[in-house]
């Protein structure tokens, strides 16, 4: 049959973004920076004026002085205060979702998993406060090396663990009933060289509007997951276009260069923290000694400069991953259309913004507008014309 070009037959004129989506993101980003100002503010706050030593002395205080108790207690404390002083924040997040018809969640259901995310916080949190102290105990000269590997590893694990036992405190997971689409995304997968331990529904429509879909885990967890919202509103061409995208990720290594990025960035914090820790010290005398772990917030602050630093140069190298997701995507699918649709589509429901200011891209967001993808998707159509 004559080859015409896959994107002619299906065409999609991206609108310019609603007053709404201009909106609604504008406040999420302002959310997001009024969180980081007060993160920042506490820390800040907790040094300046030793309201940090206070804490500790309390600490100390109520475990009878037992080390690892006392620096849960500190931590228990610390997390309890970062969770008042945003907790104004959070519940104007909830308003702003159902103020524009996003969230099906109830209060009490909010509630509930605020409860839940503050606990594993508090537990991941305390975890790695234990480990770092201990370390800083057992090698005052070394610990941040120590510290560094454990967090490598640390690191895979909880990525390993999340979707069978992070993710399902918060959503409920169903094995994919639609036999023929299971089958149909678990070829395209191993098309893709992964092999993946299921396919499952994500209930997501319990809580939220939106929809989406991701390949989650690492090794025996590895799992496809369609959230019902995903399921209901769009067909089999583009559920497959959008999971063809995830595996793009798979197939150009982008979990592992994440990982291998996020060591290298480890790596460098580690060493700042105890080059800034060893000054506070032996210089300024903010601190008994290296253990006194009324230092932590001083840790969390130069974690936290550093994280804000390279954000913009993440955001960047997230973007390219995200656009060889997508050249992979369209090598891999029939049509480009369904992938354009679908794009479409998710920033409607999403209410995302498809022509961020390219200020705002730059350091706000970790994948490409929709309105360059579409337009990437057609102009490789155009150039890579397929039988049809």
């Amino acid at each position: 049959m004559a080859s015409t070009p896959n994107a002619s037959a299906a065409p999609v004129n991206v609108q310019q973004d609603t007053a709404e989506a201009r909106e609604y993101n504008r406040k999420r980003r302002w959310i997001g920076i009024a969180d980081a100002s007060i993160g920042f503010a506490m820390l800040a706050v907790l040094l300046a004026t030793g309201w940090t030593t206070h804490l500790r002395d309390v600490a100390w205080k109520i475990t009878g002085g037992r080390y690892a108790l006392a620096l849960f207690a500190y931590v228990l404390m610390l997390a309890a205060l970062a969770k008042i002083a945003g907790a104004g924040l959070d519940y104007y997040g909830f308003r702003l979702e159902h103020h524009h018809n996003l969230s099906n969640q109830k209060l009490g259901s909010w509630l509930l998993d605020e409860l839940k995310g503050w606990l594993v916080g508090l537990v991941l949190g305390a975890i790695v406060a234990e480990l770092i102290y201990w370390l800083i105990r057992m090698s005052p000269q070394r610990w941040w090396v120590y510290a560094w590997l454990a967090f490598i590893f640390l690191f895979v694990a909880f990525a390993q663990i999340a979707p069978v036992v992070l993710f399902p405190l918060f959503y409920r997971f169903i094995p994919l009933e639609n036999e023929e689409l299971k089958s149909r995304l678990v070829r395209l997968s191993e098309a893709a060289g992964t092999r993946v331990r299921g396919v499952y529904e994500w209930k997501l429509s319990e809580k939220s509007k939106k929809a989406n879909a991701a390949l989650t885990g690492l090794g025996n967890t590895r799992r496809i997951i369609l959230s019902d919202t995903l399921l209901q509103n769009y067909s089999e061409d583009e559920i497959e276009a959008v999971l063809a995208h995830e595996l793009g990720h798979h197939v150009h290594r982008h979990i592992f260069k994440s990982i291998a990025l996020q060591v290298m960035i480890t790596l460098v914090g580690f060493w700042a923290a105890s080059q800034v820790l060893d000054y506070s010290v032996r210089n300024l005398g903010m601190f008994s000694d290296l253990h006194d772990f009324a230092n932590l917030p001083l840790l969390a602050l130069v974690s936290s400069i550093l994280s804000l630093a390279l954000l913009p140069a993440l955001n960047a190298f997230s973007r390219h991953n995200e656009r060889q997701a997508d050249d992979y995507c369209w090598k891999s699918v029939p049509s480009v259309n369904p992938f354009i649709t679908a794009m479409d589509k998710l920033s409607e429901q999403n209410l995302s913004e498809k022509n961020p200011s390219r200020v705002v891209e730059v350091l706000f967001h970790s994948h490409p507008a929709v309105s360059k993808r579409i337009a990437a998707a057609r102009a490789f159509a155009q150039a890579n014309p397929k039988t049809v």
